[in-house]
């Protein structure tokens, strides 16, 4: 049976809050996190979604152990709206050249898959580093030496949270060190896939030039869970990659058919995946989340061959 989440980056739209801006919005979390927390298991209850993946604040690590103290209280909390975590969104922006040891970047990760495995969810999420402007005088090129680099921190990484019974999955971000088809395919092929998933995003694969259905069909043995967004086609590779690019990533994500992805394609596909009953939405900050989540859902189970809404 098909059992629905979202990525709670869902929520960031500071008009979902009723402020003006997101550090608005911090500023609540920073106030009164509980309320964060509440807002949003009630918006996933009347939305007819069930499960979620943990981001970066306001719905991250911290806030969760300021509003309820610890990972099992915020679990209890969630149960308690008929709601599960699948996953929690770890950064890895640091993990090849940022100045830290790999034991320190082993040691922060397992930090998240232990809160991860207390609020009762199995997946890493690892946001990859990011590639640097293609003019960047200190560019970064993803060479074999890179992805040997990166292979050796995310196997001691993987090995160090499915100690915990929590599986690694690397997630796909446009302009970042594992975005294209060609990224994807080197970077998995280094590793070892007793130690390392795949979390594949159909919108930033778009974005990279890929089709979803042929990437993801090349390693669905390998998928974790995935991130079900759409997009309207890909982005030009020569643009500034700063903090702004995830803004400009919003600008070509689209709600759930009105894009390019072949949805009926991936979920032949993703059937193929370690967690086929799980479909993970993600809508990137949308002003009204409630309703989006409701169409997104609606869609999928009308569209998509074989999927019975839980």
């Amino acid at each position: 049976m098909t059992r629905y989440g979202v990525d709670l980056i869902t929520f960031y739209d500071p008009t979902f809050w009723g402020v003006e801006t997101f550090e608005d919005v911090m500023e609540i979390r920073r106030r009164d996190p509980k309320r964060i927390w509440e807002s949003i298991f009630e918006g996933l209850s009347a939305a007819g979604i069930e499960l979620m993946e943990t981001t970066f604040g306001p719905t991250h690590r911290e806030s969760a152990l300021e509003a309820f103290g610890s990972a099992e209280k915020l679990r209890e909390a969630a149960e308690a709206h008929g709601l599960g975590f699948t996953s929690v969104f770890h950064l890895g922006l640091d993990w090849v050249g940022g100045g830290r040891s790999v034991e320190q970047i082993v040691e922060d990760a397992v930090v998240d898959a232990r809160f991860a495995r207390e609020a009762g969810a199995d997946t890493l999420v690892v946001g990859p580093p990011m590639r640097r402007s293609w003019d960047d005088p200190a560019r970064r090129f993803v060479d074999l030496d890179f992805v040997r680099d990166f292979a050796d921190v995310a196997h001691r990484v993987g090995a160090a949270t499915l100690e915990l019974g929590v599986r690694t999955a690397i997630h796909t971000e446009a302009h970042s060190v594992f975005s294209t088809p060609r990224d994807v395919d080197a970077i998995l092929g280094a590793l070892d896939p007793y130690y390392v998933f795949f979390c594949p995003d159909t919108a930033h694969l778009t974005l990279a030039g890929g089709d979803p259905v042929q990437v993801v069909g090349r390693h669905a043995e390998r998928v974790a869970l995935a991130h079900w967004k759409d997009a309207t086609g890909p982005m030009t590779p020569y643009l500034p990659i700063d903090g702004d690019v995830h803004l400009a990533h919003r600008e070509y994500m689209t709600p759930l058919g009105t894009g390019v992805v072949d949805w009926e394609g991936f979920a032949d596909v993703y059937a193929k995946s370690l967690s086929p009953e799980v479909r993970l939405l993600e809508l990137d900050a949308v002003p009204d989340p409630v309703t989006a989540m409701i169409q997104g859902r609606e869609f999928i189970d009308a569209r998509v061959p074989g999927t019975v809404a839980a």
